[in-house]
């Protein structure tokens, strides 16, 4: 059964400003948890796009908004291509819209799905099944130098490339084909008396390779000003991250949207032309009250910055 708690659901749902006849989007539908709370704001004439690449997330999804049904349309597919989606539907503009951009509990949990380094399965990790590239692909045919790359820039691990080495290594014996036995060779390439700091010594790694199988921050980067573009007047963008690459990714595009003047400073008017698309709502990231960090663990590291249009 597909099960996921949506982080900062309350604060979510309150910086939407959801009107009931607005047309909101979810970006990452996951099991409908911040869909059916806004679903259940919208009167007959509102209407909720929900999207997710998982097949088994639409299911579940598809099974929780039944209720909705008349005022919710729900797509597989991914946010990246949310405005074509739209475009496809007739509709030019929308009242706001969610992303959650973390993996689902249901994804890490369901061993088969090869996210977690706690349960011995295949290597996956693909968020959509038909997509060619697994994590099996990226561990045992990538280069060694790609390998290091990804896992500094995306597992910010210092240990990257004797990680990478010791992959490139152990794979020339034998392809290494589950979570179990790369956690065991990342375990391995890390000092002993280093390895309790900071959680479980393969977690940045297979954060790494799960960023690279799922484009997570191409897809991040390249999809925000679209969707602060397809905002109507007064829309909302409420984006949740969960580390702190995505979190500098949507900081730095909000900013952006907010004051694109690229002039000197000491020019005493712009003449580049770059107009504002709107303004920062969040200064500071909201983050998780203690209540909602003693139930949910993976709340932690939850961020929500929001963004409205003008």
């Amino acid at each position: 059964m597909f099960v996921h708690y949506s982080v900062l659901l309350e604060e979510t749902i309150r910086e939407l400003n959801i009107k009931p006849d607005g047309i909101y989007v979810d970006g990452t539908l996951g099991g409908g948890g911040h869909s059916y709370h806004i679903a259940k704001q919208l009167s007959n004439g509102g209407r909720l796009i929900g999207i997710d690449r998982d097949a088994d997330a639409i299911e579940a999804a598809t099974k929780r908004l039944g209720e909705f049904k008349d005022r919710v349309t729900i797509v597989r597919g991914n946010y990246e291509d949310a405005v074509s989606i739209l475009n496809d539907m007739g509709i030019e503009s929308i009242s706001g819209m969610v992303l959650d951009l973390g993996v689902s509990s249901y994804q890490f949990d369901e061993a088969d799905r090869g996210f977690s380094y706690r349960e011995d399965a295949r290597l996956d990790m693909r968020m959509d099944q038909r997509d060619s590239i697994s994590a099996y692909e990226v561990v045992n045919d990538y280069p060694e130098m790609e390998l290091y790359r990804i896992i500094r820039d995306y597992g910010e691990d210092k240990f990257a490339k004797n990680i990478a080495k010791h992959i490139v290594r152990e794979r020339a014996i034998a392809p290494i084909e589950t979570t179990g036995r790369l956690a065991e060779i990342v375990k391995q390439a890390i000092p002993a008396k280093l390895r309790e700091n900071g959680g479980h010594p393969a977690k940045r790694t297979f954060q790494a390779i799960r960023i690279e199988v799922n484009r997570e921050l191409d897809i991040l980067k390249n999809s925000i000003n679209g969707l602060i573009d397809i905002l109507e007047p007064g829309g909302r963008l409420c984006i949740i991250t969960f580390h702190s690459l995505e979190d500098k990714i949507v900081k730095s595009a909000f900013r952006t949207a907010e004051n694109p003047c690229i002039c000197p400073k000491e020019f005493p008017v712009c003449v580049c032309g770059r107009k504002s698309k709107g303004k920062v709502i969040t200064r500071k990231p909201i983050v998780s009250g203690k209540e909602e960090l003693e139930m949910n663990n993976r709340a932690h590291s939850a961020k929500l910055r929001v963004f409205e249009a003008i």
